[in-house]
């Protein structure tokens, strides 16, 4: 999943080599808040950012108001180490009401995890928190789940904002870098102004259709405006690939300019050197990371001695029907994650929803994958499950279908030996 690149020693790196090349990696003590929009798998950009300061041998705090311990850990136990990571739970007794679905965690309870009893008292949270920040080293990374969080269970946008102006200023002082995630919709634009003035770094997530983009609304002593630009970003598994909108017609010509330059025996240096770009940005070219700009494509061409109207074929997706989804294509797109499940959006918007859950072998749940209560239909496409619904478990299988109207599944688990897959419409 790491994808971050080289940067210089003063510079950390976001763990994502497009973003790194496009603000030249953060600056220590960098404040960075995500304005989010559902559907634009902005934890992508969290777990690359943790894995990076997991190699990079740096602790992080994670603050979490948003989502349970346990789903927490699911989530990041595979890029992050005990040793390295803590985990300060203002969940269960925040938004989890104490219940004991949560409070179950407790009972034995991973190391490194810190449970706020009481996340609306603001100063005692602090509290805790700058108790936790005086015993780590300088350099550790942060990230706080959800400015929206806070503010849910703080109740006014003015208490949320004191508290990024007391906090800010101080991982500042602590020579980190702080994720600050903020859903935009559920915030005033004063709210968001605000944050703006205090903050170093604001990037923007959208969706528009089908396509994910990124751009910077703010970067403290940043000179180029190149990022400030909506730059077009695609996910495949935990790898993030970001492209400009002028280089959106070029995907993959990194792979098919490697294979040309191998074809014809030179190295990666030799071709850097031809066309004055870094080995090291070469690199990350041609394993798709990032992409050339048009005159350094056009040099890049005339040094392999190819036709650059070779890469501008169209592709399979834009000359499929409208109506018709590709599996292959519906499992490139960016997917959400619900615990140990992906979720991926077929359709929404309209009068049908649909989505495609996968939930790989001996994943489980202790609840029901949407939190929505509209009547859904679920058909089994793959897989060996079972399913308790109403205090009734039942074993199902590939072809089965499951219709919910009143009742909703307490608990789901993958039974058999590959990857279950679940079609539900709603």
């Amino acid at each position: 999943m790491m994808n971050g690149s080289s940067l210089p020693k003063n510079k950390i790196s976001s763990g994502v080599a497009g973003l790194d090349t496009l603000i030249d990696g953060f600056s220590v003590g960098d404040n960075v808040v995500w304005e989010v929009e559902s559907g634009t798998a902005y934890s992508v950009f969290i777990r690359s950012f943790l894995s990076r300061a997991h190699q990079d041998d740096q602790k992080v705090i994670y603050v979490s108001f948003n989502r349970s311990p346990q789903t927490v850990l699911n989530d990041l136990n595979a890029i992050m180490s005990a040793e390295h990571f803590t985990l300060i739970d203002c969940f269960t007794s925040g938004k989890g009401k104490n219940d004991n679905t949560f409070l179950k965690f407790y009972e034995k309870p991973s190391p490194g995890v810190v449970r706020i009893e009481a996340p609306g008292d603001i100063e005692r949270f602090s509290a805790t928190l700058n108790a936790i920040e005086d015993k780590l080293p300088p350099g550790a990374r942060y990230v706080f789940d959800s400015l929206t969080g806070m503010q849910d269970l703080w109740g006014e946008e003015n208490v949320t904002h004191q508290f990024f102006t007391y906090m800010c200023p101080r991982l500042f002082d602590l020579g980190t870098v702080a994720y600050w995630i903020l859903e935009k919709e559920a915030h005033s634009p004063r709210f968001k102004a605000n944050l703006r003035h205090i903050t170093q770094v604001v990037f923007d997530l959208a969706k528009r259709k089908n396509s994910l983009f990124l751009k910077a609304l703010k970067l403290e002593n940043r000179q180029d405006r190149e990022v400030f630009k909506p730059h077009q970003y695609e996910i495949r598994g935990d790898t993030v690939t970001i492209t400009s909108l002028k280089r959106e017609p070029a995907t993959d010509i990194g792979s098919k300019l490697k294979e040309e330059r191998m074809r014809i025996g030179m190295s990666q240096k030799e071709l850097a050197d031809l066309v004055s770009l870094t080995p090291s940005f070469l690199s990350q070219m041609e394993s798709n990371q990032v992409s050339p700009s048009l005159g350094s494509f056009l040099q890049l061409c005339r040094a392999l001695g190819i036709n650059p109207g070779q890469f501008l074929e169209v592709s399979e997706e834009k000359t499929s029907a409208p109506w018709l989804v590709r599996r292959e294509h519906l499992f490139s797109r960016p997917f959400t994650r619900e615990e140990a499940a992906k979720v991926y959006e077929v359709t929404s918007g309209g009068k049908l929803s649909a989505r495609i859950v996968v939930m790989p072998p001996g994943a489980a749940m202790n609840r029901h994958f949407f939190y929505h209560k509209e009547e859904e239909l679920i058909y089994i496409l793959k897989g060996d499950l079972s399913v308790t619904v109403g205090g009734r478990e039942e074993r199902i299988r590939a072809g089965d279908i499951i219709r919910l109207k009143e009742s909703f599944p307490s608990h789901w688990k993958n039974e058999g030996g590959g990857d279950a897959e679940l079609l539900i419409l709603w």
